[in-house]
């Protein structure tokens, strides 16, 4: 984890944070998010995260029918992160990096005098998520790049395969996940898979289902 702070459980994080709805942005474990901060309320969320000296941010997806509103409801399951990296533009913005630690479940939403929201989370659920690689050795790696470089030739992409092929499977999967274009259900029940095999699979899953949408007719397979 690219952080100088270690984090080995559940009882090293606070057990409120600030929370910062943002639909489509999903965040895991030992993930980089980056972030370009530009609303007052936001901007000043980030100020006293560094102010308390935690620098830590609960990235939570709005639920699906508020994604537009200014108050969405929030998900029921977040990823907590630290601000890893922060640079100001010039022009009154923060664009940061941020470091992915652990997921959790909002226990409450506070009422706080802060612009932005702020929730009393746990952790406990997701001891796990503190190790790094478990359960590398489950997922279908091969089946993982088998989609993902059909996805890319669909849509006329092209990727380091030097970089991928060397890449740990939980960075891997992860940053897929992370990167993947999918929409908010999907990207919550990628947040929310119960281990790193199920969230390769459901990547996998969703992503094959896309493709068949694209292939054209004469391609597709008869059902028996």
């Amino acid at each position: 984890m690219a952080t100088n702070t270690t984090y080995r459980g559940p009882s090293d994080l606070p057990d409120v944070v600030p929370v910062f709805p943002l639909p489509g942005a999903l965040l895991l474990p030992r993930g980089q998010l980056p972030l370009n901060i530009f609303e007052p309320r936001y901007l000043a969320m980030v100020d006293d995260a560094f102010l308390s000296g935690r620098r830590l941010i609960g990235m939570v997806q709005p639920v699906p029918a508020d994604e537009e509103a200014r108050r969405p409801t929030l998900s029921a399951v977040g990823c907590i992160g630290r601000i890893t990296q922060l640079a100001e533009s010039g022009d009154g913005r923060y664009m940061l990096s941020l470091t992915g630690i652990s997921r959790f479940r909002i226990v409450e939403e506070l009422s706080v005098t802060t612009p932005y929201r702020q929730c009393r989370i746990d952790c406990t659920p997701y001891e796990g998520d503190f190790e790094a690689r478990v359960g590398e050795d489950d997922v279908d790696r091969d089946g993982l790049l088998k989609t993902l470089k059909e996805f890319l030739d669909v849509n006329d992409m092209e990727a380091d395969w030097d970089g991928i092929r060397r890449a740990p499977t939980e960075i891997l999967v992860n940053a897929l996940c992370m990167m993947s274009p999918w929409g908010l259900k999907e990207k919550q029940a990628l947040l929310e898979a119960p281990d790193l095999k199920t969230r390769a699979a459901l990547l996998v899953a969703v992503t094959e289902v896309a493709l068949a949408k694209d292939r054209p007719a004469d391609d597709k397979q008869p059902l028996n």
